[in-house]
């Protein structure tokens, strides 16, 4: 079993092997989030499938008008469709993968709109600016960087959304700091991300593809809300919510028993720790963060 350390300092080994493995998938088009190499979980640990983006909340008009290659099946959930996006706004996507939100978002915005993906694997990006050549997407940049210090000038976006990203960070509170420093006084942010109840267990924690597979990176639930709070961030409300086990079980049970045995442990150690979420704030008055 691989492990990683979180201790200060040494995070950078843990965004290097989460570049790695997402720059496989970007290439391969294989699984990027399981327990082992070999394994054949999802991102997430939800089962790679073509309905998986359907699993998750997009409709099949919205799948239906991108390119079939800016699906990857990575996301926890469908965040964009609660931005409620208006012709002409500026939307920044978080950790923009193949670019499935961002193509989204440039569709919705219209040519007058902008929308800015950022993600620091340069092989995410090379398919996504492909996809959105595709596309026909004229509206739309991808950047490389960090969410921790985003390629966005402050004051600068309408709206911030982010697909079961922010967990992979170390440095969640940057993260959050980030998004109220481009968001414009009063702009939205929807995110989908992985929180946890309770601890995890050693073996899981403590495991490079746990990680990865977005787990073993994720916060406890009340630490990740006041980050977002200290942040400048309000009026937040919780769309969805559920035990990432329990949904992945009923719909994949044998990825699911995969992903365990590649941690060495059991359905009952793991149920009800770990959950998938959606969430949406605002930046609140005064909430303005240092100058890019």
């Amino acid at each position: 079993m691989a492990n990683v350390t979180t201790e200060t300092g040494k995070d950078e080994g843990i965004v290097t092997e989460v570049r790695r493995r997402y720059a496989e998938i970007a290439v391969q088009g294989t699984s990027c989030c399981a327990p082992a190499p070999t394994a054949a979980a999802g991102c997430c640990s939800r089962p790679a499938s073509a309905g998986i983006a359907q699993e998750v909340g997009y409709t099949p008009g919205e799948l239906a008008g991108v390119p079939e290659e800016a699906n990857l099946g990575l996301g926890c959930g469908a965040p964009l469709g609660h931005l409620k996006l208006a012709t002409g706004e500026t939307v920044v996507d978080l950790g923009s993968g193949p670019g499935l939100d961002a193509l989204l978002a440039a569709k919705q915005v219209g040519p007058t709109g902008r929308v800015i993906g950022v993600d620091m694997t340069p092989e995410m990006l090379e398919r996504a600016r492909d996809t959105a050549a595709t596309a026909g997407a004229s509206n739309v940049e991808f950047h490389q960087g960090r969410l921790e210090r985003l390629p966005v000038e402050s004051g600068t976006a309408d709206a911030v959304t982010s697909n079961c990203v922010i967990n992979l960070v170390p440095d969640k509170a940057a993260v959050f700091g980030e998004v109220s420093r481009v968001l414009k006084p009063g702009g939205r942010v929807v995110v989908s991300d992985i929180v946890l109840e309770r601890p995890l267990p050693e073996a899981v924690a403590k495991d490079v593809f746990a990680w990865c597979g977005c787990v073993a990176g994720a916060s406890d639930r009340r630490e990740y809300f006041a980050m977002i709070e200290a942040a400048g961030l309000g009026a937040v409300e919780i769309l969805k919510d559920e035990d990432y086990l329990a949904s992945l079980v009923k719909v994949a049970p044998e990825e699911a028993d995969a992903m365990l045995a590649g941690w060495g442990v059991t359905r009952e150690e793991l149920t009800g720790t770990v959950h998938s979420i959606t969430w949406r704030a605002v930046k609140s008055p005064g909430g303005e963060r240092g100058a890019l």
